[in-house]
């Protein structure tokens, strides 16, 4: 029988592409989600889930719900699990526990905590409860994934990202501008120390990082206590890169207005994503050019994102 595996927010861009991921590995994912952010497909399944389950050709267990209700959560956990002993555990993290680096690459051993915006420091805080959970209690296990920039999109084009309302990330952004809807891209600014003034980041495939929460589930079963690990390709982009890599791969010309710096941007952050390579045996495998096309790929098949066959 296949290993089933809770995955909360499954319906949104990241959750879906580990869903399919894990599809495919093998594993049977329930997925819980508020539709935050996600799309009505009809009924009650989420559209990005409903096009999961056309590429994979298998059923995915979903239940709308929000991780909050203790009492939804409980009578998830009578339905689809024996016990309740569970206590294996794989966090999506991000890089911006480091706040401003002291030095790049970033590895796991850089300081954490002081975190230049709320989104970091909450992160901050999760991490710090389980890693204390993970020494009180060595029945438990947790894999804590530092996420640096996903983008890109399923080969397919069938899935991808979808913001509700105005993109906060760099790259849907760019894509909306590329199909028309939205006039200009924002760069919040170009007096940064680096290469062109524009803030540099690691970008990284969605569907390489969906690969690294399977490496991560593996890990786990070999009672790894908490381990964290970077998820990026080690390199760093400028915003004004990502612009001509985007407009390389839709053929568009994406303007673009340099405006104030925004508070808790930091100038430059990618990482050194050795460690999981040495502890996971999991790598980025897919490059610039493949995220950007994937990305154009996505946008232009689904213009108005979801919504469009919603």
């Amino acid at each position: 029988m296949a290993e089933k595996v809770l995955v909360t927010g499954g319906a949104g861009y990241i959750g879906s592409h580990t869903v399919l991921e894990l599809l495919e590995a093998g594993y049977s994912p329930v997925v819980i989600d508020n539709f935050h952010n996600a799309i009505r497909g009809g009924g009650s399944m989420p559209e990005s889930l409903r096009r999961v389950q056309e590429l994979t050709g298998r059923s995915v267990e979903f239940e709308e719900m929000d991780i909050l209700d203790q009492a939804a959560l409980q009578c998830l956990f009578k339905k689809i699990m024996k016990a309740h002993g569970v206590k294996n555990l794989v966090f999506s993290s991000s890089a911006t526990v480091y706040g401003n680096p002291q030095y790049l690459p970033l590895d796991e051993a850089h300081p954490t905590g002081g975190c230049t915006n709320p989104y970091g420091k909450s992160k901050f805080f999760i991490e710090e409860m389980i890693r204390d959970l993970c020494q009180a209690d060595k029945a438990w296990n947790a894999v804590l994934l530092r996420y640096f920039n996903p983008i890109g999109a399923h080969a397919s084009g069938c899935i991808g990202e979808d913001p509700q309302g105005i993109p906060n990330n760099l790259m849907p952004y760019v894509s909306q501008v590329a199909i028309g809807r939205r006039e200009a891209l924002n760069v919040f600014g170009n007096d940064y120390d680096t290469e062109d003034g524009t803030g540099v980041r690691d970008y990284i495939h969605v569907v390489d990082l969906a690969k690294g929460h399977i490496a991560a589930l593996r890990k786990l079963k070999e009672q790894c206590g908490c381990r964290i690990y970077n998820l990026g390709t080690g390199t760093g982009y400028s915003v004004l890169q990502m612009v001509r890599a985007m407009e390389k791969a839709s053929g568009k010309k994406i303007p673009y207005k340099v405006v104030a710096r925004r508070e808790g941007d930091v100038a430059a952050c990618y990482a050194n994503p050795s460690l999981a390579l040495k502890e996971l045996g999991w790598t980025a495998a897919l490059g610039l050019d493949r995220m950007c096309e994937d990305l154009w790929r996505w946008q232009k098949q689904n213009p108005s994102g979801f919504s469009t066959q919603a």
